[in-house]
């Protein structure tokens, strides 16, 4: 995990609820990157350089500004769900069974579990999405399905908070996701490195829970997503890659009017909360900056 210290950022374990911290300095990413997670973790056991109360510290995305996100769609029944909401027909063309698609996120947009999300300027319908990020620990190219999964150093959720009203704009130009996953990704709360790949996920809003399953539900695997990722070119690292959303996790799924921009979205003041990997994401909607129009008025 990455959390608050009292110098600034600091990498440890967690062992009945407290904090083991690392030495000053220590990252996650240079742990990965130096194939030196496992005896960090030995150490933060054995002789911390600090040991603080979970409850005394802020905890930090794992990965602040990892190498790269890929976010793929792993549950083609969220797709399903979406064509539904949409009024659109559930059948998916053949290439959704061909491959598993994934988009790239903005590592600059990297937030921790508890920070506050602010609503993307223009974006009247915003929305969540329950998602479980593989982090990669070694890297590698051409991996084969069977076994890319054994590079995955561990897991945690993953959040890419979407501008619904702007993702039409983006899908109508026909060249991917632009502004509408622009604004914010949440990564955390801590990396799950002994994952039980059975563990319960789920979605809440305001506490009330919207959405629950397991990673049995994907139609892709990890290991096929990783294997896929890596194809032709080089996975590091750090480098993350997405489950895609948990079907029912995100209020698109749960529209239930004709009328789009009359369903529930997100607004200020919402707290929004995944269970899963690592523990709990707990994020308040606030509001964000005004929209700067361009020569279209966009």
């Amino acid at each position: 995990m990455t959390y608050s210290g009292a110098d600034g950022p600091r990498t440890g374990i967690l062992l009945d609820d407290r904090v083991h911290g690392l030495a000053a300095g220590t990252t996650l990413l240079d742990l990965l990157t130096r194939g030196e997670l496992d005896e960090a973790g030995d150490a933060a056991r054995r002789d911390p350089a600090e040991v603080r109360a979970l409850a005394d510290v802020r905890l930090l995305s794992p990965l602040p500004r990892p190498p790269s996100v890929r976010d793929s769609l792993g549950f083609l029944d969220h797709l399903r769900g979406c064509y539904k909401a949409l009024g659109r027909p559930g059948d998916l063309h053949e290439a959704w069974y061909q491959t598993p698609a994934y988009y790239f996120a903005n590592v600059g947009s990297i937030v921790g579990p508890y920070d506050d999300v602010p609503v993307p300027p223009g974006c009247a319908l915003f929305d969540f999405e329950l998602e479980v990020a593989a982090v990669i620990g070694r890297g590698g190219r051409d991996l084969h399905p069977d076994t890319a999964a054994e590079h995955i150093a561990g897991y945690t959720m993953f959040n890419d908070w979407s501008a619904r009203d702007i993702q039409m704009r983006d899908m109508a130009q026909g060249i991917g996701m632009g502004k509408s996953k622009d604004g914010a990704s949440t990564l955390g709360p801590a990396l799950d490195t002994d994952p039980d790949l059975g563990t319960e996920l789920s979605a809440s809003l305001n506490g009330e829970v919207l959405a629950s399953g397991t990673l049995s539900q994907l139609d892709w695997s990890f290991g096929e997503m990783v294997a896929y990722a890596s194809r032709g070119c080089d996975l590091v690292p750090g480098d993350v890659v997405c489950s895609g959303t948990v079907p029912g996790g995100c209020l698109l799924e749960h529209v239930d009017t004709p009328v789009v921009a009359e369903a529930r979205w997100l607004r200020p003041g919402d707290v929004v909360s995944l269970r899963g990997f690592g523990g709990e994401t707990r994020q308040t909607v606030v509001a964000g900056a005004p929209l700067v129009p361009l020569r279209s008025g966009f």
